[in-house]
């Protein structure tokens, strides 16, 4: 049974809840992260006294391997990266040491020092655009962008590496929706129920385009239960983790349905004609993985907190917005 657990990007917006959830699954957990986007007190709490904290980058390899010695790491699940095209693109070269030039030496370190699991976050986006109805695992990789062109680069790093006693899975999540300790307001359904709320007013780009989601509920499940699978059936293999294909117009209507509020709804032409769907068969059929939380639930979670005033206007802070976290740094280095 794997007990040591260490999440790359373990302060991020799903690595916050991944974390809180393998402590209550009695798992000794390590997060490695910069904390650029929150402080530890603020996104672990109550948790944080049963969580190992390193406060460094993945760029520092003596750091990362440290981190793996010291706490006999079984498990590193990589969440940690320069998340989403706007982020990256703002300085690529920064995009590029961290997402890419430094992955190929967290994978080495991890295996010359017996780690058993290596979980790697890739995305959806790795395709590109395909014009077939459902994108299987099997289909080509068209990435459009440097971001997810290193994703898809990475991929390949880490199966190159598998052996029977490393066992490497690639997972390529949807867009991931819902409440977060560390909360993206940067995301389809996040910014739709965030404007609706807070500014009662929502601004449909297009509309007819699909997006694939994933609640963020069900992104952390499969995480915990990769764990528990029977290395055989994930080594060397890469899924697809989505559940709902939704147009982004289909999105503005559950806001509506949710948000008990008046608001506008406008609807604007849009240049990003992309629209991409992706299926999830092959989780389901060969892991018995199927989600369980809709991108209903996932607006119910923010508007619910968005009421008890968990989160007071967003719009004040640039920590729910990756790209102005981004834009800081880079000012700053």
């Amino acid at each position: 049974m794997i007990k040591n657990i260490l999440i790359t990007g373990g302060a991020g917006y799903v690595g916050t809840m991944l974390a809180d959830r393998l402590v209550t699954e009695n798992k000794n957990v390590i997060v490695y992260d910069t904390f650029w986007y929150g402080n530890e007190k603020n996104l672990f709490g109550s948790n944080l006294n049963k969580i190992k904290i390193y406060k460094a980058d993945i760029r520092n390899a003596g750091e990362f391997e440290k981190a793996i010695i010291e706490n006999k790491v079984e498990c590193v699940i990589h969440l940690a990266c320069v998340s989403n095209d706007p982020s990256y693109e703002l300085n690529p070269e920064l995009g590029k040491s961290i997402n890419y030039d430094c992955f190929e030496n967290l994978v080495k370190i991890s295996k010359d020092n017996g780690v058993q699991r290596f979980i790697y976050a890739s995305s959806s986006s790795v395709y590109g655009v395909k014009e077939e109805d459902q994108v299987t695992e099997n289909l080509s990789l068209e990435p459009l962008t440097d971001y997810s062109k290193y994703k898809a680069l990475c991929e390949e790093i880490l199966i190159k590496y598998i052996d029977k006693n490393f066992i490497g899975t690639v997972v390529r999540p949807a867009t991931v929706c819902g409440y977060s300790k560390r909360l993206r307001l940067d995301l389809s359904v996040n910014i739709l129920t965030t404007h609706a709320y807070f500014k009662n007013k929502i601004t449909v780009f297009g509309g007819e385009q699909y997006r694939p989601n994933l609640n963020i509920l069900d992104m952390i499940e499969f995480y915990v239960q990769a764990l528990k699978y029977d290395s055989n059936l994930i080594n060397g293999e890469i899924f697809n983790v989505g559940y709902e294909n939704l147009k982004i117009k289909e999105i503005a209507s559950l806001v509506k349905k949710i948000v008990e509020k008046d608001f506008v709804t406008e609807t604007t032409p849009s240049n990003d004609n992309r629209s991409y769907r992706i299926t999830s068969k092959k989780i389901a059929d060969k892991l018995g993985f199927i989600p369980k939380n809709t991108v209903e639930d996932a607006i119910k979670s923010l508007y619910q907190n968005f009421e008890n005033k968990t989160v007071a206007n967003p719009f004040e802070s640039d920590l729910f917005y990756n790209v102005q976290v981004m834009k800081r740094i880079y000012e700053n280095k």
